[in-house]
């Protein structure tokens, strides 16, 4: 499908890289909205992010306040002067967030995953003009997202921006969702007139990756950021390691590098964030491959069979030897790393014999 888009820059919104969206992952209380609404506007950001309902993976947690909160969002509108947004995942929703006046909507990555609940989402704004980002569903599903596009843009609606807030694994990684950065370059490529926001705080989980994923986001030329911001993030009742103060927020945006984007050469900084991008997916596989160690000793005691399998160690030295010397490696580096792994994954295995 051939998209013609228009800008979600709302007007007095700078278009310049980033547009930043802030504001706390969940509206808590009036008084927790206003404080942190005045705090940003006093930084100078323009649009105001927060939750009122907010879906929780498991029963039992804060899942918002409800159509309550757009009241207060109503007033940070009026007395602050900043745009609003909230996310909505049912018809309900929409028609709530329409009636309240809130400018912006997103649809979050729980939501963006169900073809059924997107397309409920997208009859319900039939015949409305407002800008709807929309997250990528859970899983690196890249059609599943642009799916939940093309439904929205099937409404009628042409502001459209894409929120790439990373992806759910497994496995324990450095990250909260990994940001597998090749999802939202392929997907600008297929739609590059699409408006591609990050949101940092849900791809690290960790108020202190917010700033280098922005800059990511920034060297990578996205278009915006959406980051949650609230007056005391510690006592936040929702998502709290992963908000930052406003004071925090314009000490990150005012340290960001918007670089050239015609310039054609990569600097060293770009080559860095290659080396570190290939660090972390380096520890991650350790980690994985740590696993499957573990699952080799259950096995192994299991069968009442030792740990130690010389033959099958010797061959791995031998053939990971000449995989690297083919690959431009040392190969006695190649068996120094090899033989550091092997320390470790017979470590993690005499643990579980010891169980």
């Amino acid at each position: 499908m051939e998209l013609e888009l228009k800008s979600v820059v709302l007007p007095g919104v700078s278009p310049e890289r980033p547009i930043v969206i802030a504001g706390p992952c969940s509206a808590e209380t009036e008084e927790q909205v206003m404080n942190t609404a005045r705090s940003l506007a006093a930084k100078d950001i323009k649009i105001f992010r927060a939750g009122v309902w907010k879906p929780r993976t498991k029963p039992g947690g804060f899942e918002g306040v409800g159509a309550t909160g757009l009241k207060w969002l109503k007033r940070v509108k009026e007395e602050t002067g900043m745009y609003v947004t909230t996310e909505v995942a049912t018809r309900e929703h929409v028609f709530e967030a329409l009636k309240a006046g809130i400018d912006m909507l997103w649809i979050g990555a729980r939501t963006t995953v169900n073809p059924f609940a997107v397309q409920e989402i997208a009859d319900a704004l039939q015949g409305v003009d407002i800008p709807v980002l929309i997250k990528n569903p859970v899983n690196p599903d890249l059609e599943l997202w642009i799916g939940a596009i093309e439904r929205i843009y099937g409404a009628g609606i042409r502001r459209i921006a894409a929120i790439h807030r990373g992806f759910s694994s497994y496995d324990k990684k450095i990250y909260r969702n990994l940001p597998l950065w090749h999802i939202p370059i392929e997907l600008r490529r297929r739609i590059p007139q699409l408006p591609i926001f990050c949101d940092p705080s849900h791809i690290g989980g960790k108020r202190e990756l917010i700033a280098p994923l922005s800059q990511q986001a920034m060297d990578l030329s996205l278009d915006g950021l959406i980051i949650e911001s609230h007056c005391n993030p510690d006592e936040a009742f929702s998502d709290a390691g992963q908000q930052i103060t406003p004071d925090v927020l314009d000490y990150v945006l005012n340290l960001l590098v918007i670089r050239n984007e015609t310039q054609t050469t990569e600097n060293l900084s770009e080559l860095r964030r290659q080396i570190d991008h290939i660090d972390e997916q380096l520890l991650e596989l350790l980690a994985k491959r740590m696993r499957i160690s573990r699952e080799i000793g259950v096995y192994k005691k299991e069968h009442n069979m030792p740990i130690l399998q010389s033959p099958r160690y010797n061959e791995i030295l031998v053939n990971r030897s000449h995989l690297g010397e083919s690959l431009d490696l040392s190969s006695d580096f190649v068996k120094e790393i090899l033989k550091e792994i092997h320390e470790e994954s017979v470590r993690q295995q005499m643990i579980i014999m010891s169980k």
